[in-house]
């Protein structure tokens, strides 16, 4: 693996869980992509007529926070090769301690102007391969899913701004992840996990798994909507699914399967719910639907 990014955690990117808030994980993510191709051969070139990546899926497990002030490095390669899509395996490490923190596997498709697939060609190919590498993560686990809207609620609702381009006109991925972390708090404020509660009683929501699904990209001027379900209330631990739509069109943009647990913010590690909250929360449930 070869290094794709090296800095630090700022102040103002620390959430209300002081640690670093999980969208910035995703701007750093941009970088480290960009770094991968470029190093084996493979970067998006530039004009219309260049073919360039769109992310298609990211898994991703945190496994350490890093606070504000935190150092750290991203080390990455190809961990697969196919027709049209690569994968790719970063790994985020604290570079005062050499831990890592992070792993994401992600998944980008070679598109041209229209998003249309570019398939690889066998130069190309051979390039993916020479930056491939062995991969220790676990593979994505495969849960069902609801098939409709009975029971999410509204959970996030705006508009795309023209600052959140990413060169390509599109909205950049860190900007989705924003809008899921708001739509978390939404969720979870329904059966009681409020920012009042999370204050009062040193609470908070500390996120250890990502699913997220890319099928499409918003542009500036779009109107989002958010609607989000509770799929699992354990001890201490709880999965949600958040289903991001164009507004105007209805077409389903984006959806983040989002695992965390209820974190006691002095010890910073995961409590038990309390029992009122938990059965509060079990009657929020929405059936998985194949």
């Amino acid at each position: 693996m070869i290094e794709t990014y090296r800095g630090t955690v700022y102040r103002w990117e620390v959430d209300s869980n002081d640690h670093l808030t999980v969208a910035y994980y995703f701007a750093r993510l941009a970088d480290a992509e960009q770094g991968l191709l470029g190093s084996i051969g493979l970067g998006g070139g530039s004009g219309r007529a260049a073919a360039r990546y769109v992310t298609t899926e990211c898994d991703v497990r945190y496994r350490h926070e890093l606070r504000a002030g935190d150092i750290l490095h991203i080390e990455s390669g190809v961990i697969g090769v196919e027709r049209e899509y690569l994968k790719l395996g970063h790994k985020v490490i604290e570079s005062a301690t050499g831990e890592v923190c992070t792993t994401v596997e992600q998944r980008v498709r070679r598109v041209n102007a229209r998003r249309r697939p570019v398939p690889f060609t066998t130069a190309q190919r051979r390039a993916a391969e020479s930056g491939r590498v062995p991969w220790d993560g676990a593979p994505r686990e495969k849960r069902p899913r609801p098939a409709g809207f009975e029971g999410f609620i509204d959970a996030a609702r705006d508009t795309v701004k023209p600052w959140e381009r990413d060169s390509h006109g599109e909205c950049a991925l860190q900007f989705y992840i924003h809008r899921f972390s708001a739509a978390n708090g939404h969720a979870i404020a329904a059966f009681g996990m409020t920012p009042a509660y999370m204050r009062a009683e040193h609470r908070g929501f500390s996120t250890f798994e990502f699913q997220l699904t890319l099928d499409g990209a918003l542009r500036a001027g779009d109107p989002v909507r958010v609607r989000s379900a509770l799929l699992h209330v354990g001890t201490s631990s709880m999965r949600l699914l958040h289903v991001m739509t164009n507004e105007r069109t209805d077409a389903r943009v984006a959806s983040l399967e989002q695992s965390g647990v209820h974190l006691d913010m002095d010890a910073r590690k995961s409590t038990p719910l309390p029992p009122a909250l938990r059965e509060r929360a079990r009657t929020l449930l929405v059936p998985a639907g194949g």
